[in-house]
């Protein structure tokens, strides 16, 4: 059958898709996560796969690469014309597919030479010892064609987040890689980093790698994306030409309302007016630390969301973490509820009343082998504890609570949280620091690498809890998020305060001007 396709404005035939899944189902015990879910991906395209966060994107890549299997008698793969079954990811790999996660899985112990190859099998002399040169040309020779000038001997452990992105790219394309799976392949690149990749996306759409791409930034979907799939509750909703859509009619597909409706919190009945009369919850006079911030000062009042905004390297990660008692600080002074406190560690925060939600949950806020319920209850065990022995009676009367509250989507509070979505996940962390009730909640990138979906959730909750009187400060790296959630918003520039916008005044414009280094605003 023949099909056309358009692909960035040249018209192309193509006779039969590079890979096609039809029907494809998947349970979890009991639970159904794909419902008869399908795909086509065409030679040398960019695929889009949407969804909010647990929508079934994921289930259905891992199916795709080997790593699950689809329910018996359920669905059919075809992989260049021929029906397929893989017998694990080594095989899906070894026929031409391969996966970039975005959790990176590097061994930063070995060399980049021996990440690309992994899995391979490496050359060796008549005693069967390794060629390291040749692994290191081999290695080389990937990497010039991406255009990396990365060093094939260097240690992954001396190598930014980017680099490492990297190497994981050139390890899909040492194994010939003809369809190239990218989870979030950009949610830790600069905008030049994000650009670098954009620009070996193409390279590979010209040598006729087919990519699925899987992305929650709308305007890199809109940048390089050929055609979209959308899944909403483990079922397929529609695919198309991506220029045939819009923002707007994509959002409606993934959770069935308008953009518009997204990142709009109304005006706290903290107004700037009423803030004299008001004493602050959290007052910073003058903070430094020992790598970058400078003397920062604010006042976040009872009720208040106020937005952290400012370019990567600008220290507003670094502040939140010395005012959490993380990292040290090396002059300056912390109020709480108008009180000088001394703040040297997390546990001289926490019983302030200080809660830290921090930017990367599954490697600093999650036990991911542990269960939801013990995961939220793990900052307050004293609560259901006695004479030293745990409660787990009081513990499900707690997790069951916060559950309820959040919409923690989790099949049983004894399911690990590593099986959940990534917004389930962070409302997880959320909850735990809900349950110390805390009088001051720090926000590092709240909603990184969460489907628009989630971020409403999300975005609902911090507004309700600001409403309740909980003081609020977030750090997003999203300007539509920190217009439409924050009551006020501060703006960091290489580890100064360069400016504070009312909700009033601010735009993207103010906010970038002062982000790069504008003393004043335009």
């Amino acid at each position: 059958m023949h099909v056309q396709e358009f692909i960035r404005g040249s018209k192309q035939e193509v006779k039969i898709p590079v890979l096609e899944m039809k029907n494809i189902s998947k349970t979890f015990s009991g639970v159904t996560v794909l419902d008869n879910v399908k795909i086509q991906l065409y030679p040398g395209e960019v695929h889009a796969l949407m969804g909010e966060n647990g929508a079934g994107k994921s289930t259905l890549m891992k199916i795709l690469s080997g790593i699950y299997t689809p329910d018996e008698n359920d669905g059919t793969i075809f992989y260049k014309g021929e029906q397929i079954s893989w017998r694990g990811p080594t095989d899906a790999r070894n026929k031409g597919i391969s996966v970039i996660h975005q959790e990176l899985s590097l061994s930063s112990n070995l060399t980049i030479s021996e990440n690309i190859l992994m899995g391979s099998k490496f050359p060796r002399n008549r005693l069967g010892l390794v060629k390291w040169e040749e692994v290191h040309e081999r290695a080389q020779k990937v990497l010039n064609s991406m255009g990396s000038n990365l060093n094939p001997r260097a240690f992954v452990s001396t190598l930014s987040i980017a680099q490492q992105q990297m190497v994981e790219i050139a390890r899909a394309l040492s194994h010939k890689a003809e369809v190239l799976i990218m989870d979030e392949p950009t949610a830790s690149l600069t905008d030049k980093e994000t650009t670098k990749l954009f620009k070996i996306v193409e390279d590979l759409k010209k040598q006729g790698v087919s990519i699925v791409y899987i992305s929650h930034r709308m305007d890199e979907i809109f940048k390089i994306s050929n055609r979209y799939t959308v899944l909403r509750d483990g079922r397929w909703i529609d695919s198309g030409l991506i220029e045939q859509t819009s923002q707007d009619h994509l959002v409606r597909l993934m959770v069935g309302r308008n953009l518009k409706e997204l990142f709009q919190r109304h005006p706290s009945s903290t107004t700037p007016n009423s803030k004299k009369s008001v004493q602050p919850v959290l007052e910073l006079r003058n903070i430094s630390d020992n790598t970058i911030v400078k003397n920062v000062s604010f006042k976040i009042f009872p009720g208040e969301i106020v937005g952290l905004a400012g370019l990567v390297g600008a220290g507003r990660t670094e502040l939140v973490r010395a005012v959490f008692g993380v990292s040290e600080l090396k002059n300056g002074e912390i109020y709480v509820e108008g009180q000088r406190v001394e703040i040297n560690s997390p546990i001289d925060a926490i019983s302030q009343g200080i809660a830290h939600v921090p930017e990367n949950r599954k490697e600093q806020g999650l036990f991911l082998t542990m269960s939801v319920k013990e995961n939220i209850l793990m900052a307050e065990l004293k609560k259901c504890s006695k004479a030293g022995l745990v409660s787990w009676n009081k513990i499900d009367t707690f997790a069951d609570q916060f559950i309820k509250e959040l919409g923690i989507k989790a099949a049983t509070p004894v399911q690990l949280v590593a099986n959940l979505s990534g917004g389930n996940q962070q409302k997880v962390v959320i909850a735990r620091w809900l349950s110390i009730a805390p009088k001051v909640l720090l926000l590092d990138e709240p909603t990184r690498g969460v489907d628009i979906g989630a971020k409403t959730e999300i975005h609902k909750i911090i507004s309700k809890l600001a409403d309740e009187g909980l003081a609020v400060l977030m750090i997003s790296s999203e300007l539509p998020e920190v217009l439409g959630v924050s009551d006020r918003i501060l703006v960091m520039n290489e580890g100064k305060l360069k400016g504070e916008l009312s909700k009033e005044e601010a735009n993207q414009e103010r906010i970038m001007y002062l982000a790069t280094g504008g003393s004043k605003t335009i």
